[in-house]
């Protein structure tokens, strides 16, 4: 069942006795240690990094002889340093360096071992093949970064200028979009003409969309921040971590999207690691390309 990667709502409390004061709900974890070391112990390898070690070097990118790598911290301690300047430590337990794994974006800080560490690794060919046993990490790790990137949106103030739209990279290549949409059926399909309105921030999502034909607009407080067009794919938010829409969306032109609902978002996830690494390297993407713009 599809329902086994759905973590993101704390388990049933016991009953309480009648009249007893309901307390308030507390979020279940985001991040949880135990899923990430079984993900790079189903696929990846342990390492041993002597103090001063550099894992990886701030604007750096993965070459024709290396490849990028993200770790899971067994023992130690690790710095992390940008701009000259520290941003923390990593302890044991915690993972660092997906950002640049994800992405084919050039690293964003430095990872130097503070002490003698022991770190498991893997790569993006590993990242596939780990999927495959243990895709409740991708979820996971999608709930990580929306919670992020909701941070960043709500910092955002004003109205976004036009300078801040940007197309969305596509997520799916024509070859997978065509299987998907083939997989699907026509029933997942639907039209909406130029203008027709897609889905309203506050609003609760149903449905995640990926773009078939035609192009979208994402708007935020009045504003165009972002347009989708064939492969790329919107409303995951909202699908991934269950709150409310973030922002508007609008059929540019007329267009044909592909509707995707909870439930068969987890099936797809869970039979699918190619749909998850996908879409967990656009969402880490976004990510980064919206943390560059508040800088």
């Amino acid at each position: 069942m599809a329902d086994d990667l759905d973590f993101s709502s704390p388990a049933p409390a016991a009953p309480k006795p009648a009249g007893a004061p309901r307390p308030a709900a507390s979020p279940a974890p985001v991040y949880i240690p135990a899923i990430a070391r079984a993900f790079f112990e189903a696929a990846g390898k342990e390492e041993a990094a002597p103090p001063g070690h550099v894992f990886f070097a701030e604007g750096q990118k993965a070459g024709f002889l290396s490849r990028d790598k993200m770790y899971f911290l067994v023992e130690g301690q690790v710095g992390l340093v940008a701009k000259g300047q520290a941003l923390g430590f990593v302890k044991p337990g915690e993972i660092f360096g997906e950002m640049g794994a994800m992405t084919d974006m050039a690293r964003a800080a430095t990872a130097v071992a503070k002490v003698q560490c022991r770190v498991l690794t893997i790569d993006d060919k590993q990242f596939n093949k780990a999927l495959q046993s243990k895709p409740e990490f991708a979820l996971m790790m999608m709930g990580m970064l929306i919670n992020r990137l909701r941070g960043m949106i709500a910092k955002q103030s004003g109205v976004p200028s036009a300078a801040a739209v940007k197309e969305s990279p596509r997520v799916f290549e024509k070859k997978l979009l065509d299987s998907l949409a083939s997989s699907l059926g026509d029933e997942a399909q639907t039209r909406y003409d130029r203008g027709k309105i897609i889905m309203v921030a506050g609003q609760t999502g149903a449905l995640m969309y990926v773009v078939l034909e035609g192009r979208v607009a994402i708007s935020i407080r009045g504003a165009v921040v972002q347009t989708v067009g064939p492969g790329g794919v919107f409303g995951e938010m909202a699908l991934v971590d269950q709150s409310p829409r973030s922002a508007n969306a609008t059929a540019e032109v007329d267009c044909v999207l592909l509707g995707i609902n909870r439930h068969l978002f987890l099936n797809l996830v869970k039979t699918d690691p190619t749909f998850g690494s996908l879409l967990l390297g656009a969402i880490a993407e976004r990510v980064r390309n919206t943390a560059a713009g508040l800088n």
